[in-house]
């Protein structure tokens, strides 16, 4: 390293201790002083140093998508990097890392700098005059320019993006670039690649109650796909839940028509629910990480007794809910209902979330062993991972299989294909718990102190443990003083 790097990084540190003392500094001053428009001019100055802000972290994400090694970082990828080092979505970290690449810094393979991809997007920004909303509308309107626009209406765009985000809020920035580029391209000539770009359904977050919200644009052509299966499945009388034998297929009959008191709306959320199961009783989809493609739930015997009303529940076991591979929860009610029609598995556990014996002599795991483990860890296990069980892949613990692992299932465990790949590249260790918890430690270049097991997919355990009363003091009772557990050490979740 040489002397001018050494000289940089210090005063790199440097401006961040002067930075951090400067907001410390801030946060303890009198506001009483400033009339109302100072307080607004102060807010101002605020807005512009914040958009501003990302000038520099465009520069610092350009060194690291150059470094090209997010495991050296403890994660698969740089956007799960991130995500978890700097606490945001993986979502935000897409769109920081996507900024970087238009507005950040570049370098020809000569080594020779070169301007940034959006030259005057990114001088606006610079200097503090746009923000992140006007960086996004501008993106995403120059993105809808057709190809067939040369390269100097295209910069040309651009410039005008950069003026007009400099002088409008992002409301009538909005109308004004999509005016623009309009106006680039009147006859639409890229109607479809923009409708193909558009397209997208978003399956939303489950509420308290279980319901999902879904979204999205659709094409042309899944529009007139769908239309002829709604028309037949979404008719009156077709797929009624409430009938004791609805009709799925042929003609309902005249009462069934006539008993049918359901919303269009509703007629078409249980068309589409008769589609899916169709289309997974086919048997045509193969299969997925191991497994057919089909829905896996599993539950508790605590959870069946509570809603067969032989016995209460109480602690973590009380969900009165069933969790699915990818990650949702299911009523009682709907697990009992489609169990009539599914194939039961029973796997025993030693009442320390540990899955009693069950091997197998062959590198990959057995379809039974991958439902054990979809009961077991319900999700990618590494700490920090969101990744469902059905995206998941079985992952050898202590000892790869290439390196004379078992293909036990205590030797085993969930985990997602990056984090899969990145346990072996980057020399993690994985062992399971006496809790039955998978943990992940990181090799010591790796280490900074991070949670060692992953508690996104039992969060009903968490909350159950941090709910409990407080072990009694010295003198308060008959059981000694413990100190309190760390966050990632929590009980069985059944």
């Amino acid at each position: 390293m040489g002397r001018d790097a050494i000289a940089d990084r210090d005063t790199v540190l440097g401006c961040l201790d002067a930075i951090e003392a400067a907001y410390d500094q801030l946060e303890q001053c009198s506001l009483d002083a400033l009339s109302a428009e100072e307080l607004v001019a102060v807010l101002a100055r605020r807005e512009a140093l914040a958009w501003r802000a990302p000038v520099v972290d465009h520069r610092i994400l350009a060194r690291l998508v150059t470094e090209g090694d997010p495991g050296a970082l403890g994660a698969p990828s740089l956007t799960k990097a991130l995500a978890e080092r700097l606490r945001i979505s993986s979502a935000n970290a897409r769109r920081r890392i996507a900024d970087a690449a238009d507005l950040g810094p570049r370098s020809a393979m000569t080594g020779e700098p070169l301007e940034p991809v959006l030259p005057e997007l990114a001088a606006a920004q610079a200097q503090g005059r746009i923000g992140p909303e006007h960086v996004a509308i501008a993106r995403k309107a120059l993105t809808k320019i057709p190809t067939t626009v040369g390269a100097a209406y295209r910069q040309r765009a651009e410039r005008d993006l950069a003026v007009l985000a400099s002088q409008f809020g992002p409301e009538t920035f909005q109308r004004l670039a999509e005016h623009l580029v309009a106006v680039l391209d009147p006859d639409g000539d890229f109607t479809d690649r923009e409708r193909l770009a558009r397209r997208g359904l978003r399956l939303g977050r489950q509420g308290i109650d279980g319901m999902s919200s879904l979204s999205g644009q659709i094409t042309p052509e899944l529009r007139a796909t769908l239309e002829p299966i709604l028309a037949k499945l979404a008719a009156p009388g077709m797929c009624n839940a409430a009938d004791e034998k609805p009709c799925v297929s042929g003609t309902p009959s005249q009462e069934q028509i006539q008993r049918d008191d359901r919303r269009p709306d509703q007629r078409t959320h249980d068309a589409l629910l008769a589609a899916c199961r169709a289309v997974l009783a086919c048997g045509d989809l193969g299969q997925l990480n191991g497994l057919p493609v089909t829905v896996i739930i599993s539950t508790t015997l605590a959870e069946l007794h509570a809603a067969a009303g032989h016995a209460p529940v109480t602690g973590s076991d009380a969900t009165g809910k069933a969790h699915t591979a990818g990650g949702s929860l299911l009523p009682m009610t709907d697990l009992l209902r489609m169990a009539e029609h599914a194939h039961h598995y029973l796997s025993v556990f030693d009442g320390r979330g540990r899955a009693l014996w069950l091997g197998r002599s062959k590198r990959l795991a057995s379809a039974d062993q991958r439902i054990v483990l979809h009961a077991r860890d319900r999700g990618c296990t590494r700490p920090g991972c969101t990744v469902s069980g059905y995206l998941s892949q079985a992952h050898h613990l202590e000892q790869d299989w290439a390196r004379n692992g078992k293909t036990d299932v205590d030797a085993l465990a969930l985990a997602c294909a990056p984090d899969n790949r990145m346990a072996t590249e980057q020399g993690w260790t994985t062992t399971l718990g006496h809790d039955g918890r998978v943990v992940w430690t990181p090799p010591p270049k790796l280490e900074r102190g991070q949670p060692r097991t992953n508690p996104f997919h039992f969060i009903e355990a968490v909350m159950d443990f941090h709910a409990r009363p407080a072990p009694p003091r010295d003198g308060e009772g008959d059981s000694p003083e413990e100190e309190p557990a760390p966050l990632d050490c929590w009980p069985e979740a059944g």
